[in-house]
């Protein structure tokens, strides 16, 4: 609830200023008790705060309020020794009596005791690890500063998150590190109340006793119990509520950020193991009934604690489903089951439709990999798939459909296929708990490990023990775990095959997303002068060639232009659109030195080439005699290889006449190349052949 009353900061200004002066001017006992009673509850309501917060910044002004309450403390202490030492035994303070009375029994000597143990427990104990804990936090979080500002920078630049969220991480950032290091500082408050706590209980039973024995006329026995009495029951009143901040101050510096509170997190993380809860279970009967220990609390807990794991067990076998947060995709675990059929099957559109193929990709894994798609025991293989269809929605623009993951009995434990309509486009096997070190060709030594290919590009690769991560580092090998392999296989795979995903469904979202601010482009466009699955060719045309489409006013613009000269032929469409999209296109296949580096063919080739197309149905086709084609294959790879080999990305460049059927026809056999027309640069790029394929 959003309290939002009007002169709060004028009302808590003139409470602060009257801490101060309660240390000064005497208060009516009704006062003090009302205030007594006030401290009690303040202190009730910040220790539940903390426990129902997800992250420390929820409470962030904790370190002030450690202060306030302080001194809070400390200004009732003044006050109700004041009281005690001048009315004596004709005090009547309520809340005082009854902790000296009624908590300690009247035994001053008890109530000495407890006092005694609660400063200990809070000074030694409580306080000293809220000092420590604070201490290390501030420092680890201070020195991470500077990872997750470089995180977050890199998070905005791939365009994972907008600038404002990038302002609001970095203020998040930066109030994190002045919490903690606040926080540092105002256990040092708690440290001190404690030990003034004890000073000033010490002082007031020698002075109580003086004032009682020399200004009242009681005897040394009856002084020392009127006064320490009341004294021990006034420090019990105060070292309770400062008991409960400082557990709360305890809370906050060691609470981590959670998606719950802290009562359901430890309920489900203290009873996420059944074996766990059995164990114990048993142990505690083994300890009742054949022990001297009483049997009767032996029987209830050592009970309860069984009936708790065999109920959790008995969850974990049911059938598991998991449905991701903004469609991200979804987990299913299934077990065969025999059912026995109430009606005929497939008699209902409902059961069709459970049977027609309705993903567009899929995921199956082994159960070894089911933990790391479950959430519940710490999986985050969902967030990974959530993060690389927007990295890919950034990078190419599309709409990657959700992604159904569920486990099969058909495949080994740590294996995961994936499918694209329901056919399968890749395959690996993972090792959980060690890491991948990949060669990238920086490595000629080989690691001890399990080798294998890693799965998105075909490196060498050996799966080893995370202790040898530091050795494959400085052998030149790149170390990924296997969440990561995964995440990277399944981007590389969507990539691949950008153009068979995205269909009808996923282009109309496309185009409702343009027509938020392009209106008159779309409505210009389709389906005026396009049909949307000719628009659909074209996109895919595009992608299949890894050009990115988030330009799509740009792509709108062009074609408008162009089904005025060329009509419907989605060949030269897309060829218009690519020339439009030169610059994006150049900028993307520069290499390093800022240079477009590229391998050109020989006029005779282009003209050979040019000869051999043919046509069938609306596309055009290069047809090219067997023998040369081969020797066309194997020279224009050579050449790409010796460009590889110095640092450049692979890249032809021919006519535009020929582009677009010689694409097709080069990339069936080399893969991850770009295929140019000297149209499509530029004229401020700077261009340099590096080698002309002759045949």
């Amino acid at each position: 609830m959003n309290v939002n009353f009007k002169g709060i900061d004028i009302i808590i200004s003139i409470l602060i200023v009257g801490i101060v002066i309660l240390m000064v001017i005497p208060i009516p006992p009704f006062l003090l008790d009302f205030l007594q009673f006030f401290n009690i509850a303040l202190s009730i309501v910040i220790l539940l705060s903390t426990l129902y917060i997800k992250r420390a910044l929820d409470i962030s002004i904790f370190p002030s309020l450690l202060l306030i309450t302080t001194l809070f403390r400390l200004a009732l202490n003044v006050s109700s020794t004041r009281l005690i030492l001048l009315e004596g035994k004709n005090f009547e303070g309520k809340v005082v009596k009854a902790f000296g009375d009624f908590v300690v029994g009247g035994n001053y000597i008890v109530g000495l005791i407890i006092f005694l143990v609660l400063v200990i427990i809070q000074f030694l104990v409580i306080t000293k690890g809220t000092e420590r804990i604070a201490e290390v936090a501030a420092r680890f979080t201070l020195d991470a500063m500077p990872g997750k500002q470089m995180s977050i920078d890199a998070d905005l630049s791939a365009g994972l998150i907008s600038e404002e969220e990038a302002r609001q991480r970095r203020e998040d950032i930066r109030r994190e590190a002045d919490f903690y290091g606040a926080m540092d500082g105002a256990s040092k408050f708690v440290r001190g109340d404690a030990i003034a706590g004890l000073i000033i209980t010490l002082i007031d039973i020698v002075g109580g006793i003086l004032i009682g024995v020399l200004q009242q006329g009681l005897d040394f026995g009856e002084a020392a119990e009127l006064f320490a009495l009341l004294t021990i029951g006034d420090g019990l009143v105060a070292q309770i509520p400062a008991l409960l901040i400082s557990t709360s101050a305890g809370m906050i510096v060691s609470r981590t950020a959670s998606k719950d509170n802290f009562g359901k997190d430890l309920l489900e993380q203290l009873t996420s193991d059944y074996k766990v809860l059995s164990i114990t279970g048993s142990l505690i009967l083994f300890l009742g009934l054949f022990t001297p220990l009483p049997i009767f609390p032996s029987l209830v807990l050592g009970g309860s604690l069984l009936y708790l794991g065999y109920s959790t067990r008995k969850v974990q076998k049911t059938h598991l489903e998991y449905q991701t947060v903004g469609q991200a995709g979804t987990v299913e675990t299934k077990y065969p089951q025999k059912t026995v059929p109430l009606s005929p099957p497939l008699t209902t559109p409902e059961e069709v439709s459970e049977i027609i193929q309705g993903d567009t990709i899929e995921v199956d894994i082994g159960y070894g990999l089911i933990p790391l798609a479950d959430p519940n025991q710490g999986g985050d293989l969902l967030d990974r798939i959530t993060v690389v269809r927007k990295q890919l929605a950034y990078e190419l623009g599309i709409i990657v459909p959700p992604i159904r993951i569920r486990d099969s009995v058909l495949l080994s434990s740590n294996e995961y296929v994936i499918k694209l309509k329901g056919v399968e486009v890749g395959r690996f096997e993972l090792i959980p708990e060690r890491l991948l070190a990949i060669n990238s060709g920086m490595a000629s030594e080989e690691l001890p490990g399990i080798k294998t290919k890693e799965p998105s590009f075909g490196l060498t690769a050996y799966w080893i023990d995370e202790r040898l991560k530091d050795e494959a580092v400085e052998k030149g090998y790149t170390t990924v775990d296997a969440p990561s392999v995964f995440a990277t296989h399944l981007s590389e795979t969507i990539k691949k095959y950008a153009h068979e995903i995205v269909g009808i469904k996923e282009l109309e979202i496309m185009v409702d997303g343009l027509r938020v601010n392009y209106a008159s482009l779309v409505d210009t466009l389709i389906p005026t002068m396009l049909k949307m699955h000719e628009l659909k060719n074209v996109i895919n045309g595009l992608l299949y060639e890894k050009i990115s489409v988030r330009n799509l006013p740009l792509i709108f613009e062009s074609l408008i232009e162009s089904v005025d000269k060329y009509g419907n032929n989605i060949e030269k469409l897309i060829e218009e659109v690519r020339i439009s999209l030169g610059r994006q296109i150049v900028e993307s296949i520069k290499s390093d030195d800022g240079q477009l580096h590229v391998v050109a063919l020989d006029p005779n080739v282009e003209k050979k080439i040019s000869n051999s197309i043919v046509a069938r149905n609306s596309d055009r086709v290069l047809v090219l005699d067997p023998e040369y084609s081969n020797v066309l294959v194997g020279k224009i790879a050579k050449a790409l290889e010796n460009m590889m080999m110095k640092g450049y990305n692979p890249v032809i460049i021919c006519s535009k006449s020929i582009r677009y059927p010689f694409s097709r026809f080069i990339l069936k056999y080399i893969q991850n190349i770009s295929i140019i027309a000297y149209e499509e640069v530029p004229h401020e790029t700077s261009l340099s052949v590096e080698e002309i394929v002759e045949v």
